[in-house]
């Protein structure tokens, strides 16, 4: 495993992993006219059947016209994989982003070209839609998902003329605002003197045991990014424009958000119930901040504190050692999950260290099946790095377990793609708790957890009603100014009188970027947190049995419909109950902490 080394005489740093492309296309640079011939050759073949489709076409030359659209979808997302982590690397690179830009370009042209099929399956009679979908196999739950999109469906050209405006539309705003605000640096004090840093840098500050430091940290977090809000703000509001223009406006979905929930595949009743749910609870996490203001000898809660650390959880981690326990803990739930994880490392798709221009944040991109998912990290060394890696090396084997399903199927819907992520690092958690026999100790790895918890759940369920309430009022005709106000005061409802929440909070939407890429991506982290709190309730009760009903759930990609799929565990998502006992796991967590005083 590459750079899992360490020299305990010298304690010298090990330079975090970075990640080899090198898996995804042979030579992509100088072959890149050659890998899109290949791929536009296999288009030429299922356009050459478009004369042959009808509602009688035989299930045979089905199979074969669909066996031909999943090599087309492999080639195609090797390659837009690889323009897209590239750019990751350093979004200033402008030869990473003039091929991302090409590479979208030609492959939605491509795309495009094969719209014919998806219409035509899309429209055929349902007795022949049932004998094609009894011999599709793997592939059913997929060709259900395209005809579920029938009715917001547009005609042949004007499905090709949105794809190609997206590229120049959506696309391109979205590139643009990773590029600023991965562009911008921040300026502040750090040990007596004045320091440089990058976002990553900078936020590793919002987690000081100095209150100072972590009110700087903030503040200087957004003076940047509030000097920026009218170009920020002016992107949202097209994005939101765009997104209410198409979707409502051409598609006809019921609301902004419905639009989500159809392509995750859960009711809108379902998702209705969590949101609530998550706004009716906001009293167990004032009770969690109040206590852990005493703990933290906080006299005033304010947002500025909300990550501040416990005295024990103030030491920084050698990557090779966040490594190791991150693999341990796995391997304690289940030597198989570990394995896989070890491959991440053991292949070279994982990029570790924290630099210039590189995204922020971390995230897995399982590309197709059979080839190792890779991950980014931005890996500073403080605690909560390790349980992002536990977090994303979640997203990884889950992908790899659910490998054996075809590149339309092995993708989970995005409230269950955070399961196994979300499982990640309860594993940590737990493993590190059943090491810990010291009182104190226990105390950190709670409020550790209860934080995360909080970040999860409830800060993205409050995200998510922003953005319900931001797209009417933009389509109002409202302005940044304006969000910002409606911004501050969903914040200020959510933490009550418990915390103070200062004015430059208004600001932080601007910095969440799922609401610019993903609209209302964020429940999924809700549903998908909530849900994991309850599995892991389970398998505390029925021990190493669980095990692998729970690896079988992960194998289930995105092969059948997340209701199906939780069924099988016994969960009703529409159900207000079940999305309560969550709550209750929480609760019971808080009354742990609360014994630790």
């Amino acid at each position: 495993m590459a750079a899992i080394h360490s020299d305990q005489k010298t304690r010298r740093t090990v330079i975090p992993d970075r990640w080899d492309l090198t898996d995804l296309v042979k030579d992509p640079l100088r072959q890149f006219d050659t890998h899109l011939s290949a791929i536009e050759a296999q288009v030429t073949q299922i356009e050459s059947t478009r004369a042959t489709l009808s509602p009688a076409l035989s299930g045979k030359d089905f199979a074969s016209i669909l066996h031909l659209s999943e090599s087309v979808t492999q080639s195609a997302s090797r390659l837009g994989a690889y323009a897209y982590l590239w750019f990751t690397e350093n979004t200033g690179d402008s030869k990473a982003r003039s091929f991302k830009t090409s590479v979208e370009e030609r492959l939605t042209v491509l795309q495009n070209r094969l719209l014919f099929f998806e219409l035509w399956w899309q429209g055929i009679d349902e007795k022949n839609a049932a004998r094609l979908l009894g011999g599709s196999g793997d592939l059913r739950y997929h060709l259900e998902t395209i005809r579920r999109y029938e009715p917001h469906t547009l005609t042949e050209p004007e499905e090709k003329i949105i794809s190609v405006k997206n590229v120049t539309g959506r696309s391109a705003v979205n590139t643009l605002y990773d590029v600023v605000t991965n562009g911008l640096t921040f300026t502040m004090r750090v040990g007596g003197k004045k320091k440089v840093l990058n976002r990553e840098g900078l936020m590793m500050h919002v987690r000081s045991p100095k209150a100072s430091v972590r009110q700087a940290a903030y503040q200087e977090l957004y003076r940047v990014f509030s000097a920026q809000r009218d170009v920020l703000g002016e992107m949202y509001k097209t994005l939101v424009i765009d997104w209410k223009s198409e979707n409502l406006g051409l598609r006809h979905f019921t609301s902004p958000i419905a639009a989500r929930n159809l392509g995750n595949d859960v009711p809108d009743a379902a998702v209705d119930v969590l949101l609530s749910v998550c706004a009716e609870n906001a009293d167990q996490f004032q009770q969690y901040f109040k206590l852990k203001a005493r703990i933290c000898g906080i006299r005033s809660m304010s947002r500025y504190h909300l990550y501040a650390p416990h005295r024990t959880d103030v030491k920084k981690y050698q990557y090779p050692d966040a490594v190791r326990m991150v693999l341990e803990a796995y391997r304690g739930f289940s030597p198989r999950l570990a394995d896989l994880a070890q491959q991440v490392f053991s292949d070279h798709h994982i990029d570790a260290p924290t630099r210039p221009g590189k995204l922020g944040g971390a995230f897995c991109y399982s590309v197709v099946p059979g080839l190792t998912p890779y991950v980014l990290l931005n890996y500073t060394g403080d605690a909560r790095d390790i349980a992002t890696m536990a977090h994303e090396l979640g997203h990884a084997v889950h992908g790899m377990l659910a490998a054996h399903h075809s590149v339309f199927t092995f993708h989970s819907t995005l409230p269950l793609a955070e399961t196994a992520s979300v499982f990640g690092e309860r594993i940590l958690s737990d493993a590190l708790m059943q090491q810990e026999s010291n009182k104190k100790i226990r105390q950190g790895l709670l409020l550790s957890q209860l934080d995360d918890i909080y970040a999860t759940v409830l800060r993205q369920a409050y995200f998510v009603r922003f953005e319900r309430i931001a797209h009417q009022m933009i389509a109002e005709g409202a302005t940044g100014d304006q969000l910002a106000q409606t911004y501050l005061s969903e914040l200020r409802q959510q933490f009550g009188k418990t915390v103070r929440v200062p004015e430059e909070f208004q600001w932080e939407w601007l910095t969440i970027p799922h609401i610019y890429a993903s609209p209302f991506y964020c429940y999924a982290y809700s549903f998908g947190n909530l849900l994991v709190l309850a599995l892991y309730r389970t398998y505390q009760q029925e021990g190493p049995t669980f095990v692998p009903k729970y690896l079988d759930l992960l194998a289930t990609g995105g092969s059948m419909s997340p209701e199906r799929i939780l069924a099988a565990v016994n969960v009703d998502i529409t159900s207000k109950s079940f999305w309560q006992s969550g709550f209750t796991t929480i609760k019971d967590m808080i009354g742990q902490l609360e014994a630790t005083l």
